[in-house]
């Protein structure tokens, strides 16, 4: 009776090839700009072209941006 139910398994699928797992790619500084300045635009209701040129300014006064309450 075992006999039987062996046959009636199917057998077992060969297995892909598997993929060698390539390392994450770090985000650019544009990337991270262009994230962190969508996000505050949507907090503050500014655009994100000018919190884009406010982070990318070169006077680190001015690279300041004020977190929405």
């Amino acid at each position: 009776m075992q006999s039987g139910i062996m046959n009636s398994m199917k057998p077992a699928k060969p297995t892909a090839a598997i993929k060698p797992r390539r390392t994450a790619k770090a985000p650019s500084q544009q990337a991270i700009i262009r994230a962190v300045a969508s996000s505050t635009a949507i907090e503050t209701g500014k655009s994100i072209r000018q919190i884009e040129n406010t982070l990318r300014s070169k006077n680190p006064k001015r690279r300041k941006v004020a977190l929405a309450s």
